[in-house]
């Protein structure tokens, strides 16, 4: 017998129509020529993340500033569900749980389930599961817009003992508790990665920032141009286009994986290309340090990767690979310090996409200790990269297996029998 019939114990499900158990308010218009620096928090539809709210980005108004309307009855309060209504984030829902009040933009809505019916964490969890139902719904395609009536209307929810107000919320209590447990411990591991990372980024900037000419310990450090002749140089990538992928072959990587599918360092490559492609392409050997120069963002902009693989592979161009004497794997972490970053800026040019060109990225300094010191310090920080982005090991794999084990569960508590038909066939099965 299903988990869900022994919760349920033979009791009936009702499925009721949102707007039967659950009021729902639409945002104030705010204006984005008014927004400010500080003053009160706009929720707005890029603040829903699909699970909770995002507060990184948001936005300040001041009430005064509004003499039409008023958006101080636009609020919410923690422990409150929302909706984004349209654009890209349609249907995504955003848990509120801060105790700041904050208040709603147009565009997100809230749900106000009637608390003598509807637990309102238990609407949260099963709302979940409805998210391509509601993009459905919204019409789907580049410009979905979900209609609030629409969404009272054709979004059904399910209520265990429909005429024992009691003991439904009981049962929607049961499962919101077992649900939370997977929901905090998922909470608990993200936020002691996010504590590794901080703390990884702190090590990292203290081993490559070498002040002076000599570190604590009283070793020679040299800082050197990338392309001084003595430690390397810089080769373009070729024309190796998506189109020229095969399914095996010479291995390759595209400008592109470097900063969506490589971490610091690979022993093989995502993609091939033909052998009769690879002969005339330009080829990366064991050790070189494959670069992206070009991207839509900043941040990512000379993201680079250690190829550490034993066979030479092709690279794209709006790429470039660095051959050079020093350990890899420590040009790859220096690639991420702020050191490097705040040297590369005065290089970026183009408006919508940011470039850096291989001649310039030859002008940034490297401090340059001995292999030895090279080696101590890339055994330390692969320790910190292992545990907090390896996928196979450490954190992340943690959190994924969690969010796996919530998903599971989740669909399992909320499978609800949809007709007394469906119900009774199951239990007989």
């Amino acid at each position: 017998m299903p988990f869900i019939e022994k919760l349920l114990d033979r009791a009936d499900v009702e499925w009721k129509a949102l707007g039967e158990v659950c009021g729902f308010k639409n945002g104030f218009a705010f204006k984005s020529s008014r927004f400010k620096e500080e003053g009160l928090p706009i929720i707005r539809i890029t603040n829903i993340d699909g699970r909770n709210v995002d507060l990184s980005d948001v936005k300040y108004f001041d009430p005064e500033d509004y003499t039409r309307g008023n958006p101080l009855n636009y609020s919410i309060v923690k422990g409150d569900v929302l909706i984004a209504m349209s654009g890209a984030t349609t249907g995504k829902i955003g848990y509120y749980d801060l105790s700041e009040t904050a208040y709603l933009n147009q565009r997100v809505g809230k749900f106000e389930p009637n608390e003598g019916i509807l637990n309102n964490r238990f609407l949260y969890h099963f709302l979940l599961t409805k998210a391509d139902f509601i993009y459905v719904l919204a019409g789907g395609g580049a410009q979905p817009n979900l209609s609030s009536n629409k969404l009272k209307a054709q979004l059904q929810i399910p209520i265990p003992c429909p005429n024992d107000p009691e003991r439904s919320l009981q049962i929607q209590q049961e499962i919101v508790r077992i649900l939370d447990t997977f929901t905090e411990l998922t909470a608990e591991l993200t936020a002691e990665l996010t504590a590794r990372q901080k703390q990884y980024a702190y090590y990292r900037e203290r081993l490559l920032s070498f002040e002076t000419t000599n570190d604590t310990k009283g070793t020679n450090v040299v800082w050197k141009a990338l392309g001084d002749k003595s430690i390397g140089e810089f080769t373009r990538g070729g024309g190796l286009q998506k189109k020229d992928f095969t399914e095996s072959g010479v291995g390759c990587i595209h400008y592109g994986q470097v900063y969506t599918h490589y971490g610091t360092y690979t022993y093989e490559t995502k993609s091939f290309v033909s052998e009769e492609f690879a002969k005339k392409a330009r080829m990366a050997k064991h050790g070189d340090l494959i670069i992206a120069t070009t991207s839509e963002n900043d941040e990512d902009l000379c993201k680079a990767v250690a190829w550490l693989g034993d066979e030479d592979i092709a690279v794209s161009s709006d790429a470039c690979f660095y051959t050079h004497t020093l350990n890899p794997k420590y040009v790859a972490y220096y690639f991420q310090t702020e050191q490097f970053h705040k040297q590369k800026r005065p290089f970026i040019t183009g408006a919508k996409v940011r470039r850096v060109n291989a001649d310039n990225l030859a002008k940034i300094k490297i401090p340059v200790p001995s292999p030895e010191e090279q080696a101590r310090i890339v055994s330390i920080l692969d320790k910190f990269d292992t545990l907090t982005t390896s996928i196979s090991e450490g954190l992340p794999r943690e959190i994924e297996l969690r969010e796996k084990q919530y998903e599971y569960y989740r669909d399992l508590l909320l499978s609800f029998p949809n007709t007394d038909h469906e119900r009774h066939e199951r239990h007989e099965n």
